[in-house]
């Protein structure tokens, strides 16, 4: 039986239909529509099968309609510009002859220039805070039925939150959190991997920390919530396959959508990527 992490990397490889063009799966888990990360990590596979000798750097994405997990998506890529330095591509993601998700991707030759970045926030290692059995035991108990089968399924990411209240608690909090993240067993050594499976990771949990300030929760059965668009940087080389931890805000919601921020540092403190997405947080009448 095939383990969660050769699952996931089983997904990630898409298979070739034509020149540009690629048909990707979805595991088969019981949700209602496929999980968005899935998508950005699906298409950027696509778009880097096209490109040689440059590494992505940047991806801008948008969601137009909730993917079907019972059938394939196709994957068409466009060759916007193949320039001295830098590659763009362009990726449709379609399913029932309709267009479900877009995105572009940027991709750069190895070149160096002036260094700098922001210090990663201090939070305790991943090690001293409680693993995900131990959370599961502590959360279990008193968690809404949605949060105990989300945290029963097997996975190949494992999330180590630094703080643990907003899973016990209906109380308005700050909008932020910093998580410890990582796949849960070996990735290959080929940097495109770690990238796609990054991207596929960078949609968790960035729409519920925009919901912290109103306490409330992705899995309320009273909101409608979804990723409106996702965009991503790479800054520096990484593997994912160590833990990373992923410091996100929340600036602004309004209008029925959630504005969020990541940042994704090693545990040395280097920061290797950044994220920005909005989400739809509307209440159902």
């Amino acid at each position: 039986m095939a383990s969660a992490t050769e699952t996931l990397l089983s997904i990630l490889d898409l298979e070739p239909l034509e020149h540009n063009l690629f048909r990707g799966l979805s595991p088969q888990v019981g949700w209602q529509r496929v999980f968005g990360g899935q998508v950005i990590g699906q298409a950027l596979v696509a778009a880097a099968r096209t490109v040689e000798g440059r590494a992505a750097h940047s991806l801008h994405a948008y969601f137009m309609r909730p993917g079907d997990p019972a059938v394939p998506i196709i994957y068409q890529v466009e060759r916007i510009r193949d320039g001295k330095s830098f590659t763009t591509r362009r990726v449709v993601a379609t399913q029932h002859g309709q267009a479900i998700f877009s995105m572009s991707a940027s991709f750069q030759i190895a070149e160096a220039g002036f260094e700098h970045q922001i210090p990663m926030p201090v939070v305790p290692p991943p090690e001293e805070l409680p693993s995900e059995e131990e959370i599961k035991a502590m959360v279990m108990e008193s968690a809404p039925e949605p949060v105990r089968r989300y945290w029963q399924r097997e996975r190949a990411l494992e999330l180590r939150p630094v703080d643990l209240t907003h899973y016990v608690s209906r109380e308005p909090l700050a909008p932020a959190q910093q998580v410890w993240i990582r796949v849960t067993g070996m990735l290959p050594d080929d940097p495109d991997i770690h990238r796609s499976v990054l991207a596929y990771a960078s949609d968790m949990t960035l729409l519920d920390t925009s919901l912290f300030a109103h306490g409330r929760g992705v899995f309320d059965r009273d909101l409608q919530v979804a990723s409106l668009d996702h965009a991503l940087w790479f800054h520096r080389p990484f593997r994912f396959d160590d833990w990373l931890l992923y410091s996100e805000d929340s600036p602004s919601a309004s209008g029925a959508r959630g504005f969020s921020r990541g940042q994704l540092f090693t545990r040395d403190g280097i920061l290797v990527a950044s994220v920005a997405q909005e989400g739809l947080t509307r209440l159902r009448q």
